[in-house]
């Protein structure tokens, strides 16, 4: 908090993924965006790649690459923005109603 960080981003392994709690409860106090792993344990809300959809697609982008393409004219990946309502009512923040229509997934 000191250094006054942009967002949290925070590497999937084994260390981290068993402290996701805690990290979303940190960022959550301090208001840090969060990746969306994060907001699943607890955080408020993510802006991000959508990994799942990034995973499916490096194969296609590997073939389109050994057939000559060049990485710079690939499509952009799909971004997904996710909103969790607990924790938007636990802070007493009322998400307004476009914010939700916009969202990708609303956490209930």
């Amino acid at each position: 908090m000191r250094d006054r960080a942009d967002a949290l981003f925070v590497a999937s392994d084994g260390f981290f993924n068993s402290r996701r709690v805690q990290f979303a409860t940190l960022a959550t106090r301090y208001a840090i965006p969060t990746a969306r792993e994060t907001v699943e344990a607890g955080g408020l809300m993510s802006y991000g790649t959508d990994n799942l959809d990034m995973f499916r697609q490096v194969g296609i982008y590997t073939g389109q690459i050994l057939r000559g393409a060049k990485p710079a004219d690939l499509s952009a990946t799909k971004f997904e923005f996710v909103i969790n309502l607990q924790t938007a009512r636990a802070l007493g923040l009322e998400v307004p109603p476009q914010l939700l229509a916009r969202a990708d997934e609303v956490i209930e």
